[in-house]
C-alpha cells in the first residue's frame, strides 16, 4: 500500500508541476486581451489574431490545468452532498467515479485526441479566417495532452481512495486529503477560530 501512495505521489508531482506552469499562460492571455481592448477603444478595430490568441491561451490554460485542480480538490462538485459523507464513503464514491466516468471519458478523447491532431498537423490545418493563426495543430495539441494529464490525475486520486478504503488506518491520514479529510480541518480550524 506504502508503493501505491508513492507511485500516486509521483503522478502527483508531474501534473502539479505542469499545472503550475502552465498557469503562467494567464499573465500572456492578460496582456493580449488588454492589449486587444485598448486597441479596439482607441484604435478603431481589434485584430483577429489577437482574439484567437486570446481563444489559444485560454484553451490552453484550461486544459493544461485540469488535473491539476482535480488533483487539488478545486473543481466543482456537489459539496452539499459530498461533505455530508463519512470519508471513507467519499473515497468509495470516488473511486467508482474514477472507474466509470473519468478515465473512461479521458480514454476515449485520448483515443480519438491524437488522430484529430495529426489530422491537422498533416494537412497544415489554419484558421478560417484569412487573417487568423496558422499551425492550428499546436492548441489541438493541448486536448489530448490535457486529457491525459487529467487520466494521470485520476489514477493518482483512485490510488490514494483506495489505500484509505483498503490500507492500513496508519495511512489514512496520508491517503485521506482527497476524500475530503482537509476541509474537515479546515471546518475545525474555522470553528477554533469563531
Amino acid at each position: 500500500m506504502e508503493a501505491l501512495l508513492k507511485f500516486s505521489d509521483i503522478i502527483d508531482a508531474i501534473v502539479t508541476r505542469v499545472g503550475k506552469w502552465a498557469s503562467l499562460l494567464a499573465i500572456p492571455l492578460m496582456i493580449v486581451i488588454l492589449y486587444d481592448v485598448i486597441q479596439r477603444k482607441f484604435g478603431g478595430q481589434g485584430s483577429i489574431k489577437l482574439q484567437e490568441l486570446e481563444w489559444h491561451l485560454h484553451t490552453g490554460l484550461f486544459m493544461l490545468c485540469f488535473g491539476f485542480a482535480y488533483i487539488r480538490d478545486s473543481h466543482v462538485r456537489i459539496e452539499l452532498i459530498r461533505d455530508n459523507l463519512r470519508p471513507r464513503t467519499r473515497a468509495i464514491v470516488e473511486m467508482i467515479g474514477g472507474i466509470v466516468c473519468v478515465l473512461p471519458f479521458c480514454a476515449l478523447v485520448l483515443y480519438f485526441g491524437f488522430d484529430f491532431v495529426a489530422r491537422s498537423f498533416e494537412s497544415h490545418e489554419v484558421s478560417a479566417s484569412t487573417t487568423g493563426l496558422t499551425h492550428r495543430w499546436i492548441i489541438k495539441s493541448t486536448i489530448p495532452i490535457g486529457f491525459g494529464l487529467l487520466a494521470m490525475a485520476g489514477l493518482s486520486i483512485f490510488l490514494k481512495c483506495f489505500v484509505y478504503v483498503f490500507g492500513p488506518t496508519n495511512l489514512h491520514k496520508r491517503a485521506g486529503y482527497y476524500v475530503g479529510t482537509h476541509h474537515l480541518e479546515d471546518l475545525g480550524k474555522a470553528k477554533i477560530e469563531d
